[in-house]
């Protein structure tokens, strides 16, 4: 019944999603901050302008020793963009003699195509042209090159080297279970769980203005904890029937125990997502929302569609030698890695603080950024693009500043406005400032400033800081009001608004998720040693990514052939997701250590059988995540490569370092204390027998004839 009803809601969201609306393209917006109020403005003031339409810049270099403005040369140019502009959804294209975008020693010059659409909208049909009109001119002897996001490639998550990483997840499960059915199972709940998540958004896209956008945090976050979910539920269910119970009764433990793990564990996740919010940013905040209902849909099949499979096949998810009755001990592993920690607690301590430390050294140097065609691989044309007119016009072209003056209710707009242009250019490092154009009404205009630097580099960031700051003077010299925006501007705003939020969303998630975990494991201690782990496995990744794409260091080793900032939107993903595995290792390795402090074991021997139980599952988990998000970085993105590889390092710092060894060396030496609670506030919080303790109670001792082979079920337990 539980198998059909997930079947049914399946199939009806997918009805639903087949016969939904397209829901609205949002775009990438950011209230509140000034380069957003100027693309406002710039919309309200110059209707039909396409101001967020495709554009590709076809970048001409003359071959060596010649000028791209001889005779020859400069008919070819010419027939180039007047072939391009005949694309159906081009709405302009000058030629570069016309604009006069040609360099100073006549070697280079560019023409701007500019569409009426937005880059993902365009057909191969509306590209073609541009496409043989460049063939056509390269064939004339010219070298060119193509910018811009109309020609661009998507970035794509990893290819074939994503495959090796489920495949090596896929081998880890068998190694782990030791059954082809038990590997399988989580793989097919989690794969479940994220059909009927992205279903969900694609259902509601256009109710909730959710995008296909909006389910990428979804997606991986919901196949990733839906994994581990199902792991533990699994791994709990074959140890139940291992200690002799019965098929039933061991789901009921399975549930009851590691469910009440999959339970809070998935709370911790949503509440880290939900905090996405304070960002204000929001496709964001609808990217953490989404991925929160992915993780309750992974939360509501590990309680129940688990128990349901396993009872259509009790005995195919246990190990062969454990249906043959061989049962063997498992986890022995883990205990003794327990016990080599318990016996140096201090020294493990230490070395993994001291050693999570010193990686995260660089993060102090974090630059914030959004990496443009300058980051590409030199194989793509939009890297050579860049480089050809950073050569020829100076580093700073590639990344322009546009100034919208508002001159509405001026005198002598026009006199205004040439007067924001004379300081503006008097400002130092801005190389250039174009004529403003103005709207139709004649009350705003537009100018565009040239940098002397790069648009990465940390003086363009000053720079635009220096133009803002002198803007009262100007405004008052000239009487209008002026914003600065741009591609560049943009994302020095984005960088800046994502590095104040970040410290306000670290303490509404540790805060929240330490209220929770309070409850759980009824301890003042053990949630500080989580929410303390957990900051120093992030900042240990975040300087692993500092250090790798931001300083270089083994950069070649990874195929990144360009370094700079990090990527704004990467410590809050990093975040989101890494708290969403952290708490569920913590709270799957630490319940059972609870579990059996509870049942009267000594701190010691209580650490020493939480891992004898759960070590190997967590080990499991962890490997399956890192090689998942390994294959991201195999990607020939940059960006990709990026995400990936803080993922990886994140999960392999927190499970190995931070709960194998940091975890159980606090624990030992704190003792009993570490479950320690104030009387008065033990009264206070609810109990949640995540224990099993009434569980067991309520069970009576199995018999040895529960293995495979057992005649008959027991009553229901009531």
């Amino acid at each position: 019944m539980v198998a059909l009803l997930w079947v049914a809601v399946l199939a009806a969201i997918g009805v639903g999603a087949a016969h939904a609306s397209k829901a609205p393209d949002d775009g990438f917006t950011m209230p509140g901050i000034e380069s957003q109020k100027a693309f406002d403005l710039l919309e309200q003031r110059f209707p039909g302008s396409a101001a967020d339409g495709a554009a590709a810049r076809i970048v001409f270099v003359a071959p060596h020793g010649q000028k791209i403005t001889a005779s020859g040369d400069r008919r070819a140019v010419e027939r180039v963009v007047a072939e391009a502009a005949r694309g159906p959804e081009v709405a302009g294209a000058v030629s570069p003699f016309r604009a006069q975008a040609v360099s100073g020693d006549e070697s280079t010059a560019y023409a701007t195509v500019n569409y009426k659409i937005k880059a993902k909208d365009l057909s191969e049909a509306d590209k073609k042209p541009l496409r043989d009109a460049v063939e056509r001119g390269r064939d004339a002897g010219l070298r060119i090159e193509v910018g811009g996001d109309a020609l661009a490639t998507q970035p794509s998550a990893g290819g074939s080297a994503e495959v090796i990483g489920i495949l090596v997840a896929a081998v880890v499960l068998l190694l782990t279970f030791g059954s082809l059915a038990a590997a399988g199972l989580p793989l097919l709940t989690a794969i479940l769980g994220v059909g009927v998540g992205m279903a969900s958004i694609m259902a509601l896209g256009a109710t909730l203005g959710l995008s296909e956008t909006t389910g990428t945090l979804a997606t991986m976050l919901g196949l990733a904890v839906g994994i581990d979910y199902a792991l533990f539920v699994v791994s709990r269910y074959r140890e139940e029937r291992a200690n002799g119970h019965l098929p039933r009764e061991a789901a009921g433990l399975a549930a009851g125990t590691a469910g009440s793990a999959v339970v809070f564990a998935g709370l911790t996740v949503v509440i880290a997502l939900a905090g996405l919010s304070v960002v204000g940013i929001p496709m964001l905040t609808k990217m953490g929302l989404a991925a929160a209902g992915a993780v309750a849909v992974a939360v509501l099949i590990a309680l129940t569609l688990v128990p349901a499979l396993l009872g259509f096949w009790p005995n195919a998810v246990l190990s062969r030698g454990t249906r043959k009755g061989r049962a063997r001990e498992a986890g022995a592993g883990g205990a003794r890695w327990a016990r080599f920690v318990l016996r140096f607690p201090i020294p493990v301590l230490l070395a993994g603080v001291a050693g999570l430390g010193a990686i995260a050294v660089p993060a102090l140097h974090l630059q914030l950024g959004m990496p443009g065609d300058e980051a590409k691989p030199t194989s793509t044309t939009e890297r050579r693009a860049y480089d050809a007119l950073a050569d020829a016009f100076g580093p700073g072209f590639n990344g322009p500043l546009t100034v919208v003056v508002d001159a509405k209710g001026a005198p002598d707009p026009k006199a205004a406005v040439r007067t924001v242009s004379q300081r503006i250019a008097a400002t130092g490092g801005v190389v250039s400032v174009s004529p403003a154009r103005f709207n139709p009404v004649g009350d705003t205009a537009v100018l565009s400033a040239v940098p002397s630097t790069s648009p990465t580099d940390a003086r363009t960031r000053d720079l635009v800081e220096r133009i803002r700051a002198e803007r009262p003077r100007v405004e008052a010299a000239a009487g209008v009001d002026y914003e600065v925006t741009g591609t560049t501007a943009v994302n020095i705003d984005v960088a800046g608004k994502v590095q104040d939020a970040l410290i306000p969303y670290l303490a509404i998630v540790v805060g929240l998720a330490f209220l929770l975990l309070l409850v759980v494991f009824r301890s003042l201690l053990v949630p500080v040693k989580a929410a303390l782990g957990f900051l120093l496995s992030v900042l240990a990744a975040l300087g692993a990514v500092v250090a790798v794409f931001q300083q270089g260091h083994g950069a070649g080793l990874l195929g990144v052939e360009q370094t700079g900032p990090i990527m704004s939107l990467m410590p809050i993903f990093l975040v989101g997701i890494v708290f969403g595995l952290a708490m569920d290792y913590e709270v799957f390795l630490v319940a059972r250590i609870r579990e059996a402090h509870v049942h009267g074991e000594p701190p010691g021997a209580a650490v020493a059988a939480g891992f004898r139980h759960s070590a190997r599952v967590v080990v499991a988990a962890a490997l399956i995540m890192i090689a998942v998000f390994s294959g991201f970085v195999g990607a020939g993105e940059s960006m990709i490569k990026m995400i990936g590889f803080g993922l990886a390092v994140a999960v392999l710092f927190d499970a190995f370092v931070v709960r194998m060894a940091i975890v159980p060396a606090v624990l030992a030496v704190l003792g009993k204390y570490a479950w320690w609670m104030p009387r008065w506030l033990d009264r206070l919080l609810p109990r949640v027998d995540m224990e099993g303790e009434a569980l067991t109670r309520r069970l009576s001792t199995p018999a040895s004839e529960a293995l495979p082979g057992a005649a008959s079920e027991p009553e229901p337990v009531r």
